[in-house]
Protein backbone atom coordinates (compact mmCIF):
# COMPACT_ATOMS: atom_id res chain seq x y z
CA UNK A 1 0.00 0.00 0.00
CA UNK A 2 2.86 2.55 0.66
CA UNK A 3 4.16 1.87 -2.61
CA UNK A 4 1.32 2.38 -4.26
CA UNK A 5 0.90 6.03 -2.27
CA UNK A 6 4.24 7.09 -3.07
CA UNK A 7 3.93 5.98 -6.94
CA UNK A 8 0.38 8.29 -7.15
CA UNK A 9 2.12 10.84 -5.10
CA UNK A 10 5.40 11.15 -7.52
CA UNK A 11 2.96 11.02 -10.76
CA UNK A 12 1.30 13.94 -9.16
CA UNK A 13 4.28 15.57 -8.78
CA UNK A 14 5.79 14.57 -11.75
CA UNK A 15 2.73 15.78 -13.99
CA UNK A 16 2.41 19.49 -11.99
CA UNK A 17 6.58 20.10 -13.19
CA UNK A 18 5.46 18.74 -16.71
CA UNK A 19 7.85 15.55 -16.98
CA UNK A 20 6.42 12.33 -16.95
CA UNK A 21 8.74 9.23 -16.14
CA UNK A 22 7.79 6.29 -18.54
CA UNK A 23 10.08 3.77 -16.74
CA UNK A 24 7.69 4.77 -13.78
CA UNK A 25 4.78 4.35 -15.37
CA UNK A 26 5.32 0.88 -17.04
CA UNK A 27 6.51 -0.61 -13.58
CA UNK A 28 4.48 -4.09 -13.23
CA UNK A 29 3.84 -2.72 -9.47
CA UNK A 30 3.35 0.66 -9.06
CA UNK A 31 2.84 1.31 -13.11
CA UNK A 32 -0.91 1.68 -12.51
CA UNK A 33 -1.03 4.26 -9.01
CA UNK A 34 1.72 6.30 -11.06
CA UNK A 35 -0.50 6.58 -13.79
CA UNK A 36 -3.17 7.74 -11.92
CA UNK A 37 -1.56 10.31 -10.21
CA UNK A 38 -0.08 11.41 -13.44
CA UNK A 39 -3.50 12.15 -14.58
CA UNK A 40 -4.78 13.52 -11.37
CA UNK A 41 -2.01 16.07 -11.57
CA UNK A 42 -2.62 16.99 -14.74
CA UNK A 43 -6.37 17.40 -14.32
CA UNK A 44 -5.33 19.69 -11.94
CA UNK A 45 -3.15 21.99 -13.81
CA UNK A 46 -5.80 21.80 -16.12
CA UNK A 47 -8.14 23.36 -13.86
CA UNK A 48 -5.36 25.78 -12.54
CA UNK A 49 -5.46 27.48 -16.25
CA UNK A 50 -9.18 27.48 -16.57
CA UNK A 51 -9.53 29.06 -13.62
CA UNK A 52 -6.84 31.85 -14.32
CA UNK A 53 -8.45 32.45 -17.96
CA UNK A 54 -11.65 33.12 -16.04
CA UNK A 55 -10.55 36.00 -13.78
CA UNK A 56 -7.87 37.29 -16.83
CA UNK A 57 -11.31 37.17 -18.66
CA UNK A 58 -13.88 38.86 -16.00
CA UNK A 59 -10.82 41.97 -15.22
CA UNK A 60 -10.71 42.21 -19.09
Amino acid sequence: MDDALVAYGAGRADAVAGCRDAGRAQDPVTGTDYRRGFLDGRLDVFRMFAELRRILEENA
